[in-house]
């Protein structure tokens, strides 16, 4: 658990890009879950970096790296939910890490992007680990490697988008489900209830 003073911002040192495999590794074996899918996914990863020194570049497959945020309110109530616009589902915002090994900066970057949101913070620990298939237009199916953070928006944040999604809102944890939120987002929304409870 990290204090909120520990966690960073915008020009923050700790966001710059790496181009070392120990770097991510580090993160994901960083990550603290009693949850056996999480287990289960921190070796699906470790064992595909064990093969892959390119484990951040798009096109490895069967997977990559991706970094994603599960992006709270000031007031830790609500998340930031987003149609992704080739998928059609909703999700956190997040992204390939494209060569960048360091998973903070790019899920960090992906939620600022994503959300138009300036001043948003993030808690250098991961809080959840997740592997899924995706089979987006034009590609072919592959897996996501993602490495999950809790970033907090400053209050009053209203949330912009950008050409990646067809919608973008705040929900309580609650309605999660009723958007159809798969179960990786569903047990990102519960680790970061639990962070942001003992920050």
């Amino acid at each position: 658990m990290t204090s909120w003073n520990a966690w960073i911002g915008a020009g923050d040192a700790a966001l710059d890009p790496s181009d070392d495999l120990s770097v991510a590794l580090k993160l994901i074996r960083g990550v603290d879950a009693d949850d056996p899918t999480v287990e289960s996914h921190r070796e699906a990863i470790v064992a595909m970096a064990d093969r892959s020194a390119a484990l951040a570049t798009r096109t490895t497959r069967p997977g990559h790296l991706t970094g994603s945020a599960l992006v709270m309110d000031a007031d830790g109530e609500r998340v930031l939910v987003l149609l992704h616009r080739k998928l059609g589902i909703w999700v956190q915002p997040g992204g390939h890490a494209d060569g960048d090994m360091n998973l903070i900066g790019v899920a960090w970057r992906e939620a600022s992007e994503e959300t138009g949101i300036a001043g948003l913070r993030i808690d250098p620990v991961p809080i959840d680990l997740d592997v899924h298939q995706v089979a987006p237009p034009a590609e072919d199916a592959h897996l996501h490697l993602d490495v999950r953070f809790l970033v907090v928006a400053p209050l009053g944040a209203e949330p912009q988008g950008n050409h990646e999604s067809d919608a973008i809102r705040w929900v309580t944890p609650g309605e999660l489900t009723d958007l159809g939120a798969d179960a990786g987002l569903l047990r990102l929304a519960a680790a970061g209830r639990d962070r942001w409870a003992g920050r």
